[in-house]
């Protein structure tokens, strides 16, 4: 098991016991997924979770820089979005509006592919949409996940090449960082993608945000709740923390790979729906 240097929790806040329960049809229908996430974790094949200090995390073991995607047939298929920008958002935006009932669930995408495509089909079963900001190493092992992604009517942004400490980098190494997911995204896609969220770190230093919006990113994506999905605390915290601290306008940060993560999903999205609040794509959120 990977040791990660998480930031202060923020506090707990309980909820109602229904609310972490998931109805039996639900869990039978994702066991399946649990199961391959938990067997990928046995097997050691996860990569750490984002943390505040790059030194206690190991970075996602994968080719060089120089690797091209061999699926990619972005000529095939319209462009994807482009960053945009927000009139009225900060440079860094960490949540939406708090006057609509809408939320953002943002995903780090590395890890197992089947765990992604198992959290995308249960979002889409649920009418939520996401938001998925790639390393660029993933998308050169699993090119395909980028216009599923797409296909499915999600955002898809750039979380850096090699998902390392973006903000201990000097600056033409983090250049490097978010220069080479951009161009792996926009050989998938067509397109640097939607967003721009920093490796290791909440938030990007005034240098990484200058680097971001020299490169095509408008905005860095923050977020105001972190799941602490990748602590593996249980299907049930993960559920308590998101629950507890969601409410209109949140991003919050989530982890593919993650066995909890597969798990908690169902039981988060049935309660967001109970309460009226719609799970979006970032760029919805903000619109």
């Amino acid at each position: 098991m990977v040791r990660v240097t998480t930031p202060d929790r923020p506090p707990q806040h309980s909820t109602d016991e229904s609310v972490t329960r998931t109805a039996p049809d639900r869990r039978a229908a994702l066991r399946s997924g649990v199961a391959l996430a938990a067997g990928t974790l046995a097997a050691g094949s996860l990569t750490a979770a984002c943390a505040t200090s790059g030194a206690a995390a190991h970075p996602l073991a994968a080719s060089p820089a120089s690797g091209t995607p061999s699926a990619a047939h972005p000529a095939a298929r319209p462009a994807a979005a482009a960053p945009r920008r927000f009139p009225g958002q900060p440079a860094e935006i960490s949540h939406g509006p708090r006057d609509r009932p809408r939320v953002a669930l943002t995903f780090h995408g590395q890890g197992d592919p089947a765990v992604a495509r198992t959290l995308l089909g249960e979002a889409e079963r649920n009418g939520a949409r996401v938001t998925v900001l790639a390393v660029g190493t993933w998308l050169d092992e699993h090119p395909d996940l980028a216009r599923r992604i797409l296909d499915g009517g999600h955002d898809l942004g750039n979380h850096t090449l090699r998902h390392l400490d973006i903000n201990a980098m000097s600056e033409k190494e983090a250049d490097a960082e978010i220069r080479g997911c951009a161009e792996r995204l926009r050989r998938l896609t067509g397109s640097i993608g939607t967003w721009f969220r920093p490796s290791r770190t909440p938030r990007a230093s005034p240098a990484v945000e200058r680097l971001a919006r020299a490169a095509g990113y408008p905005h860095v994506l923050s977020y105001d709740l972190d799941s602490l999905d990748y602590t593996s605390p249980g299907a049930a915290a993960v559920t308590r923390q998101v629950l507890g601290g969601i409410r209109n306008g949140s991003v919050v940060s989530l982890h593919f790979g993650y066995a909890d993560t597969v798990a908690a999903l169902p039981a988060v999205l049935e309660e967001l729906g109970r309460r009226g609040l719609r799970a979006v794509t970032t760029t919805e959120l903000l619109s």
